[in-house]
């Protein structure tokens, strides 16, 4: 089997990052943080991206980013929470990749968020309604992906294993 990309999709709070971190770790494979690519390769933090280019800018810049991505060596590639609801972004990745939604919670993803200010799509009003809204909108997009992952009251170390599991088996890990 040829190996091939993972990439995770999920709202903030879902455990994307720590969890895509643990398996490229176990797998040892490279991690592909797409924000914090975009961060790098803009030079400001995302705040100040979204503020300057808006969210439409800033969903080319992930898109262009996840599309360079996935055509380099397979890797773990962690997109931004809107990624996987922009218009063909899960069937462009599908062709390369096995796509693995953590599923989580509202009242989960805002507990593990707490005070973090840093996620500009989710600042102002309750954050629990925030997520909510967001999971309403987005979700169908990530009930399209290849597998699911429940995250709620499990440890990283558990949901990584699950999601190595998948990319040994699915992915040619």
């Amino acid at each position: 089997m040829t190996r091939r990309h993972v990439v995770l999709v999920g709202l903030s709070g879902s455990g994307k990052s720590v969890v895509g971190q643990s398996v490229a770790t176990e797998l040892g494979a490279p991690l592909v943080d797409v924000d914090g690519l975009i961060v790098r390769q803009a030079q400001m933090p995302l705040s100040r991206l979204i503020g300057e280019r808006g969210e439409v800018g800033f969903r080319e810049l992930e898109r262009q980013a996840v599309r360079q991505a996935l055509s380099e060596a397979p890797s773990i590639i962690v997109p931004g929470a809107g990624w996987a609801a922009q218009p063909g972004a899960i069937e462009v990745a599908r062709t390369s990749a096995v796509l693995v939604y953590l599923k989580a919670m509202a009242i989960t993803m805002a507990r593990r968020l707490g005070a973090d200010d840093s996620r500009p799509l989710l600042s102002g009003g309750d954050l629990i309604e925030r997520l909510r809204e967001q999971l309403a909108s987005r979700e169908p997009f990530y009930n399209r992906a290849d597998h699911t992952v429940v995250t709620d009251a499990r440890t990283i170390e558990a949901v990584a294993a699950d999601v190595a599991g998948l990319a040994r088996r699915e992915a040619g890990w």
